[in-house]
């Protein structure tokens, strides 16, 4: 293999540091990144940053790309880290290391899924990787189905959200009942609105033994689904 070139080298580096300094930003101003701000701090000319991130959007969406990334494997190693054949078990645990990363990661977690940025637009490259916690979950619902160990629900979907939650299926390229993607679906969105809730501070005065309430929730979750 060819080691990169010195320029490229240092590029990549300064490419680190400079989302390094705008995480720090997101932490302290929220999402209204500023590049000259950002510049300011690593003591460049404004000018200067637009070599490496031609827009404030770019910036955006680079550390968008690594929070999902960095999301995705944590909830992908907690998953494949469980007894293969513990459904439940293995429920749990992706839902426990989403938020574990969330509360780690508050302003990256804001910035996947708080307030969409005013005038940014997510490109297309963000949709795979913002797919890969839901993902994991309904993984763990197509490894049931096929082992026998998870009964698909007895109930029928009303259209017309049969037709939307059967081309779910179709896209996800999983032999999942649509009643069970939809039960599934459930759960997710359950649980980025738990992990939102104590984040942004909505539950935490009215619960503040918070790790029993999440995990009797992503229990009920389980219940839904009916993982065993």
């Amino acid at each position: 293999m060819v080691a990169p070139s010195l320029r490229a080298r240092v590029r990549a580096g300064m490419i680190d540091e400079i989302k390094a300094v705008a995480r720090r930003h997101l932490a302290t101003d929220g999402a209204n990144l500023s590049l000259r701000a950002v510049a300011r701090d690593l003591g460049m000319v404004s000018s200067a940053i637009y070599r490496y991130f031609p827009s404030r959007d770019d910036l955006l969406t680079a550390l968008i790309l690594e929070a999902y990334a960095a999301l995705g494997d944590a909830v992908e190693t907690a998953d494949a880290a469980a007894d293969p054949a513990d459904l439940r078990g293995r429920w749990l645990a992706a839902c426990r290391a989403a938020r574990t990363w969330a509360l780690a990661h508050p302003a990256e977690y804001a910035l996947l899924y708080g307030s969409p940025v005013p005038g940014y637009a997510a490109p297309d490259d963000t949709v795979a990787p913002a797919q890969r916690p839901p993902t994991t979950l309904v993984g763990i619902l197509r490894d049931g189905v096929a082992s026998g160990r998870l009964a698909p629900p007895a109930e029928d979907l009303p259209e017309p959200l049969r037709a939307d939650v059967a081309e779910l299926v179709a896209l996800l390229g999983m032999d999942l009942p649509p009643a069970l993607l939809a039960r599934g679906m459930a759960g997710w969105t359950q649980l980025f609105g738990l992990i939102s809730f104590e984040l942004f501070g909505r539950i935490n005065r009215a619960l503040p033994h918070r790790d029993e309430y999440f995990d009797h929730q992503i229990g009920l979750m389980a219940d839904l689904v009916g993982l065993p």
